[in-house]
């Protein structure tokens, strides 16, 4: 019987040979130490071999399973080009003596392939060796890896090594796509739970277990697929946090693109791990369908799950309306989310309704005010009785200081709104992150961005009352459709008409008194836009307050009313006001009377003659004359109008490339 062994490890050793042989590169082994030798004791069938640890106790050698070997990638090396060191073949149950100063474990697998792929790329056959390449960079992430840091219970030895996860004598993943690569994945996870049981234990028992082990549905996730196969890191860090959500949107993409959409999915996009992700409500090794009882987001459980956070200690308490909060609603399925549908139509309704009008009117009014001068055509308004000498130089004062700095602070507050918000809503784009790292982050950034909403609300509620206050000491004479009133009449919509007329070579140029129709549209749209975001700011703002007698859908609306609203101010502000009061031909480059508070009479004349005739005829006209503003009051007031167009187009362009880069 003894013989007979000996005979079948022969056998087993001269193919093993015979193969390593055959397209062999190198020398061959010295006598003694080729593959039949080797495997005529570690055939995986001879008795129990044992070797000195590094501690001074036995370590058992696994075996080489022959016919393994002989289909691995492996097949055609020699054993002691990886096992270096080894100088002799003792007789069975002897151990191997070593060269001095030899390891006493295997070469590294990473400084062999390294070495292959340093010499392809030597010989320029690196292009077609791309399996080798990949091998290099797994080394590579290895050992930066959680694997590859000292076992605790043996210092000399990683957590995990090559050979803990690959068997290295029988090596080979088969082709992806291929039945044998389908198979492999299902069974890939008992490797894993070889040291992490408890973990494959209640894997087992989730939708991706049951979907892979039971259903061999080879399409779900594995342990690899969230832990990286070789770069595996620390679960409780940042990077992995981070990194293992992306991972679930690669396959489940519709629910990852609207997890982005939410505030932690923003947040998290911009490379913050304090708020929840995937696994924080869905859960990790044990994830269950929503419909399954004790899943995390059943709807009975999700309470408890939001909790977790949302626990009074830092995120406040979690109130009744988080629960029918919709983390996954899409503005395009009325079916499932009617309410978040509706309140999307309203708002793209408006912006298309706003920008179509005004940028048309933009584009109609740069056309023909740009012809007209080419034409050198004049205003026949602009031909008025010439000055009296005395008012020659003259101002016609317009706003009042106290108008002036509520104009500034309310500008400057929305800037800043503006640069606090952008990164939230587009997270994808290159500049959000590096954004928001020099705002401080988003708790920084937030408390600037309340900071300002304050000042800005706080300003248009001054404004309510200063307004209030005044029409109340002129109740007599005011007419609401006067003049001087800043309410839409019918001479607005008339004073449209003819303007339009304008733009088509229709008509003469029409003329205005005090306000302009598109003056009346830029005081009023803050009332609407002030509103919405407002109210849908202070919803997202106060979220226990509000979810606790409100439906968690609200919460999913007015992220929409409030995102869309401030995108419609902020391109409205930078675009069609920009144009009115700066960038149209007959005020390029910069209108300075809202920092000046006063208009030469010469401009007066040209741009609202009706109200320099109105003035002069009730012998008002002195009441309001001025003198011109200083040299450095009016250098200032450049200076400050440069800056804040400059800062506006800035953030104009970061809107513009977060907006064109969300939609390709």
């Amino acid at each position: 019987m003894q013989t007979m062994k000996r005979v079948g490890r022969w056998v087993a050793g001269s193919l093993i040979a015979l193969a390593a042989f055959v397209g062999q590169a190198g020398p061959a082994a010295a006598a003694g130490l080729d593959n039949a030798s080797c495997l005529s004791c570690h055939d995986g069938k001879a008795a129990k071999l044992e070797a000195a640890a590094a501690d001074g106790k036995k370590r058992e050698l696994r075996g080489v399973a022959a016919d393994k070997f002989a289909g691995g990638v492996h097949a055609k090396l020699d054993c002691v080009s990886c096992h270096t060191g080894i100088k002799d073949s003792p007789a069975p149950g002897q151990g191997h003596q070593r060269e001095a100063g030899a390891v006493t474990r295997s070469a590294s697998c990473a400084d062999c392939h390294q070495k292959l792929w340093d010499d392809a790329q030597k010989a320029g056959t690196a292009a077609s060796k791309p399996r080798l390449e990949a091998v290099v960079k797994n080394a590579e992430a290895y050992k930066s890896s959680f694997h590859a840091r000292p076992d605790k219970n043996d210092k000399t030895r990683p957590m995990a090594s090559c050979d803990s996860c690959h068997d290295t004598h029988g090596f080979d993943i088969p082709a992806v796509g291929s039945p044998q690569h389908a198979a492999w994945r299902v069974n890939s996870p008992a490797m894993c739970g070889s040291c992490h049981d408890e973990q494959i234990e209640t894997y087992s028992e989730s939708v991706h277990g049951k979907e892979l082990l039971e259903k061999k549905n080879d399409k779900a996730a594995t342990c690899a697929d969230c832990h990286s196969a070789h770069g595996t890191t620390n679960t409780s860090g940042e990077p992995f946090k981070l990194a293992v959500t992306a991972t679930c949107g690669s396959c489940h993409d519709e629910n990852y693109k609207s997890y982005k959409a939410t505030y932690h999915g923003k947040i998290s996009t911009l490379g913050y791990a304090h708020v929840a992700k995937c696994y924080d409500c869905h859960g990790s090794h044990g994830i269950l369908r929503v419909e399954e009882e004790d899943s995390k987001v059943h709807p009975n459980n999700r309470m408890d799950t939001c909790k977790e956070c949302h626990n009074g200690k830092k995120a406040g308490l979690a109130p009744a309306g988080f629960v029918s909060f919709q983390p996954h609603a899409v503005t395009n399925d009325f079916a499932r989310f009617p309410q978040v549908w509706i309140g999307w139509q309203i708002m793209v309704q408006l912006l298309v309704g706003t920008f179509g009008f005004f940028w048309l009117h933009t584009a109609l009014w740069f056309y023909r005010e740009l012809k007209d001068r080419q034409q050198a055509k004049t205003r026949p308004h602009v031909m008025a009785e010439a000055l009296p000498p005395e008012l020659r130089g003259k101002h016609l004062k317009r706003f009042s200081l106290t108008w002036r700095i509520a104009h500034i602070t309310f500008a400057l507050s929305l800037m800043v709104l503006t640069l606090t918000g952008m990164p939230m809503f587009y997270p994808d784009a290159a500049w959000a992150p590096w954004v928001m790292k020099a705002l401080g982050g988003p708790q920084v950034a937030g408390l600037i961005h309340r900071v300002c909403a304050v000042i800005f609300a706080g300003v248009f509620f001054w404004h309510l009352i200063y307004i209030a206050m005044k029409l109340w000491r002129v109740r007599k004479t005011f007419r609401i459709f006067g003049p001087e009133s800043l309410v839409p009449g019918l001479q607005d919509l008339k004073d449209i008409v003819a303007m339009f007329k304008w733009f088509f070579g229709l008509a003469p140029r029409p003329v205005f008194d005090r306000w302009t129709y598109w003056e009346k549209f830029d005081y009023w749209a803050p009332f609407w836009g002030v509103t919405i975001i407002g109210v849908s700011g202070l919803i997202m703002w106060l979220p226990n307050f509000f979810g606790s007698f409100l439906p968690g859908w609200v919460f999913n609306v007015a992220a929409i009313f409030h995102g869309e609203e401030a995108f419609l101010a902020v391109v409205f502000l930078f675009t069609v006001h920009f144009f009115n009061n700066h960038f149209r031909p007959d005020k390029f480059p910069v209108e300075i009377v809202m920092f000046t508070g006063s208009m030469s009479l010469e401009h007066v004349m040209k741009e609202h003659p009706l109200e320099y005739q109105r003035l002069k005829e009730s012998g008002e006209l002195s009441k309001y004359i001025v003198d011109a503003p200083s040299a450095p009051m009016t250098a200032f007031s450049k200076a400050l109008g440069f800056t804040l167009i400059a800062i506006g187009l800035t953030l104009l362009f970061g809107v513009a490339v977060g907006f064109f880069g969300a939609l390709f």
